[in-house]
């Protein structure tokens, strides 16, 4: 019997790389435009596949549209297989949420089309986490095709099975040659069947055996479909009997191969055994990961539940939401995330992030409007009345908590003059109103326009008349009126006065509403809820801070002359290490004659806040790194003072860090180190949807060298310690004495930047071939202010909760009169498929969402009004997820229905699960 050789057209189709985006989709339309004749035409062209991502077809369609349909008619015959992804996007350096709404908007994409191709393709992602395989059962697919990452135990064979943590599972296909190992076809049939049969005899059991099928994958980066293909197969087919050529599809391919009998891996993929896995991408850039980390965190956490919640159904902002979340899955492309791209693509990254943040910023703010209405209902209802707090005009200021565990902290308030301040710091006072200039009355006239043009938010513009002749020109300010002033009655005026009285003087003033910006420390806020503020002694002990030491009765944080920080007598946290870097922005590299930079010139301590709720001392260390690297050795000096601010605040038990300097340094990497409590053989790292355990070193191969330097989502946990981070992904264990099973690690080292100047190049000692491009840029040096922001944790509190502390704030907001609360159909609560609340009975707090027992990932409005919320257990023990008093049904990622639940439903270790509440 014959074994059957699937051969599969196909292009990589990178969306942004080494060309900005616009340049890349001019060749794509012109390989689509060939393709789909060459289709029409040519059955023996039996089949292609448009890379596994939807993005493809939306970037052609839109230039193409008329040629939706046919494109319709080739999926349906079989000819053409779309998606399931959106965009095949990095695993590592995006959130779980983030792969979820790829796929799912993937799927809905290809819907229009037929369907999506029925396998979870993954053929270029730079590794794999350990809860794929949970994601791809949850979307129904039973087959994934991976290449990088493979680890060796089980690269010697054709396919794997893949387990995720919770158990589910996988076959994947594994690429020994990545997705191209037929990608370049030559003249005729006779060299064609060489060339699979010294792949063969070349990969060995790689390959597979006996009547087992062969996947011959035709297509690489950007490769346009090759015309002659059919006739190849056919040729080496005539010549003869022992391997039967098929044009093919990824999804017969897996219908045809062996699933019995494989070897089984469990958990993520991310060796560089066999292929590169590019270990540098994750320090590369700074910039675009902390910016990654700001629009995941104000889109999951903050701008959808608190819309699902708080806004009434019908106001459900679902398309901005998609607009925002589009942009996210569009900069989730792995060239894109990992910021191994020309300097005009990264651009393009940051600007697409910067519009996902402002739309979810814009989003948040109109559902905390809608969370101090529902507070403002609230009060009454169990005896408490707005008139507690006459000193805030009447309605007491509300702190909301986003997230879905109960929480205490500190909160900003804007308050107005007169109001208590009892058990507040008073952070800043605005003055009522502020004198800006002094005109004549001709002058007046000019400056009209040049308030038009600079002083948007001046609604309008009052003239008083002194005593003494000057006028005060009052410019109301207002910034909920941003553009509505008419400059006609002004402009008039100011003419008449000219002409009555040239020589008076016109003082211009900017009218604010004046306030009192404070802090306060509240209390037992619900998760996804609110608590209302009311002035008195906190319930904490105050925060003090003085030249070298901070405390608040839980820590104590002493900063050492070396300009290093203790907590609690654990010393030595925070030093700076600064070393080499001739690299790229794929690997780190150090050069052969390295200089290591550790301990700085000099430090100068100042307290920038003494307390009683935040305190915050500034480090001011200065340091001479090295300018740059030439050659083998780094040369140069540059003197660069680093602000590392310590905060503290009362009743915490963290230390939240910021690190703030001109980098004007290149080819060079700097990392935070920290002695850990306890040595280690172990770190656990946030994942996407779990936590990973990961050890001492890593395994690399021919092509790559194994380091050690690790990805982590939000947090990284060793020996007792808690780092967690905005966007700082990379983490090593480090100071590792002792040998084998001996060795333990001291410290961990935080990487805050890496700074290079090549796309890519080689060879290099970490890494002997190019990984792209060998081009030139300026961007990977981040010549400009950088600031970096972290936490530090000694102990052994949940890691979610101190990274939920350190970066997701209580939001204030000043309280709302029963009065303000408009028209019915302006209220947020109410009908229109709003949860009920649960309130104290006091009016003082209340939420319309409890979930406990696990972590909540998404809540959000489906299907009209339904509200769907995803959990996951990050643990080895089985979950209780508790929704109290509420009712519904288990659905899987594509929304498909399973068990009912009444209050509560038990989850699996390490499962991830979906669910929509009844009204």
């Amino acid at each position: 019997m014959s074994r059957q050789v699937h051969v599969v057209p196909h292009t990589h189709w990178d969306r942004e790389w080494y060309l900005p985006y616009q340049s890349f989709r001019l060749k794509l339309v012109d390989l689509v435009d060939g393709l789909l004749p060459l289709l029409e035409r040519d059955p023996s062209y039996a089949h292609y596949m448009l890379d596994g991502q939807m993005a493809v077809l939306d970037d052609y369609l839109e230039i193409r549209p008329e040629n939706a349909g046919r494109i319709r008619r080739l999926a349906a015959q079989g000819r053409l297989s779309v998606g399931p992804w959106y965009i095949l996007m990095d695993e590592f350096l995006v959130s779980g949420e983030t792969m979820v709404r790829d796929l799912q908007l993937g799927l809905a994409k290809a819907a229009e089309f037929g369907g999506a191709m029925p396998v979870g393709y993954l053929p270029d992602m730079f590794g794999h986490i350990a809860q794929m395989p949970q994601l791809l059962q949850q979307f129904g697919f039973d087959d994934t095709v991976v290449w990088r990452g493979t680890p060796a135990a089980v690269a010697d064979r054709p396919a794997f099975r893949w387990e995720a943590p919770d158990g589910s599972s996988v076959r994947a296909q594994y690429l020994p040659r990545g997705y191209g190992n037929g990608a370049h076809l030559p003249l005729n049939g006779k060299d064609l069947l060489e060339q699979v049969e010294r792949f063969i005899a070349e990969e060995g059991t790689r390959a597979g055996g006996g009547d087992e099928p062969l996947l011959w994958m035709n297509g690489t980066d950007h490769l346009q479909p090759q015309a002659s293909l059919g006739r190849l197969v056919a040729e080496a087919n005539g010549v003869q009997d022992d391997l039967d050529f098929t044009v093919s599809s990824l999804a017969a391919f897996v219908a045809a191969a062996p699933r019995d009998g494989l070897p089984v891996w469990r958990g993520e993929l991310r060796s560089g055994a066999r292929a590169n896995v590019l270990m540098g991408v994750a320090s590369n850039r700074v910039d675009v990961k902390q910016l990654a980390a700001r629009a995941e965190r104000a889109l999951e956490q903050v701008a959808e539940p608190l819309s699902a919640l708080y806004l009434d159904a019908a106001r459900w902002p679902r398309a901005f939401l998609d607009v925002a979340w589009k942009l996210v899955i569009q900069n989730s492309a792995h060239d894109s995330i990992c910021a191994c791209s020309v300097d005009e693509v990264v651009d393009a990254v940051v600007h697409r992030f910067h519009e996902a943040i402002r739309i979810a910023d814009g989003l948040t703010e109109r559902a905390v409007l809608g969370v101090a209405r529902a507070a403002a209902e609230a009060v009454g209802t169990g005896g408490s009345t707005l008139d507690d707090v006459p000193a805030l005009g009447g309605a007491a200021p509300v702190a909301i908590n986003a997230s879905s565990r109960t929480r205490r902290g500190l909160v900003t308030f804007k308050l107005p003059p007169g109001a208590e301040l009892t058990g507040t710091q008073v952070l800043h006072e605005r003055p009522g109103s502020v004198q800006i200039t002094a005109l004549s009355p001709a002058e007046a006239v000019d400056f009209v326009a040049v308030i038009v043009e600079n002083i948007g938010d001046a609604h309008r513009i009052d003239l008083e008349t002194n005593d003494d002749g000057s006028v005060d020109a009052r410019l109301r300010i207002d910034p909920r009126r941003f553009g509505l002033l008419d400059p006609a009655p002004a402009r008039e005026a100011f003419a008449a006065l000219a002409e009555r009285d040239p020589g008076a003087e016109v003082r211009v003033w900017m009218d604010f509403t004046p306030r009192r910006v404070v802090l306060a420390h509240i209390d037992d806020i619900p998760g996804f809820g609110w608590a209302r503020w009311v002035p008195g002694a906190p319930s904490v002990e105050p925060v003090h801070a003085d030249d070298h030491r901070l405390g608040n009765g839980i820590i104590d944080v002493e900063i050492a002359d070396d300009g290093t920080f203790s907590v609690n007598g654990h010393g030595g946290l925070g030093r700076l290490v600064d070393d080499g870097d001739k690299g790229d922005t794929y690997n780190w590299c150090p050069p052969a004659d390295d200089t290591v930079v550790d301990r700085p010139e000099s430090v100068d301590v100042t307290v920038i806040e003494p307390g009683p709720l935040r305190a915050r001392v500034a480090i001011d260390a200065t340091y001479h790194w090295p300018g740059r690297v030439s050659g083998e050795r780094r040369v140069g000096i540059n003197e660069v003072v680093v602000r590392t601010t310590l905060e503290l605040h009362a009743g915490d038990d963290l230390v939240r860090v910021s690190v703030a300097f001109d980098n004007r340094s290149r080819d060079h990497r700097l990392r935070a180190w920290f002695p850990l409590p306890e040595p280690a053989t172990t770190s656990h790292a946030e994942c996407a949807f779990a936590v990973v355990e990961r050890g001492l070193v890593a395994e690399g191969g021919p092509t790559e060298v194994g380091l050690a330097t690790f990805p982590s989502r939000r947090f990284v946990e060793a020996g007792g310690l808690t780092i967690a981070h905005e966007g700082l992904l990379e983490y090593e264990l480090v100071d590792i004495r002792g040998t084998d099973d001996t060795a333990r690690a001291h410290a961990l080292a935080l990487t805050l930047v890496r700074c290079t100047g090549l796309l890519s190049q080689g060879p290099m000692a970490t890494r002997p071939l190019p990984a792209g491009p060998i081009t030139a840029m300026e961007g990977p040096q981040l010549q400009r202010p950088v600031e970096l922001r972290y936490a530090v944790h000694v102990g052994e509190r949940d890691p979610y909760a101190v990274t939920d502390d350190a970066f997701l704030p209580l939001v204030g907001v000043g309280g709302i009169a029963t009065t303000d609360l408009g028209s019915a159909a302006d209220r947020s609560p109410g009908a229109g498929g709003q949860p009920d609340a649960t309130i104290a009975a006091d009016g003082s707090r209340g939420t319309r969402l409890t979930v406990g027992g696990a972590e909540v990932s998404a809540v959000r409005r489906v299907e009209g009004s339904q509200l769907e919320v995803r959990v996951f257990n990050p643990t080895a023990t089985t979950a209780m997820v508790r929704v109290p008093m509420r009712q519904g049904w288990l659905v899987d990622l594509r929304g498909r229905p399973g068990a009912d639940f009444e209050g509560q439903f038990e989850l699996r270790p390490w499962g991830i699960q979906t669910f929509r509440l009844r009204a």
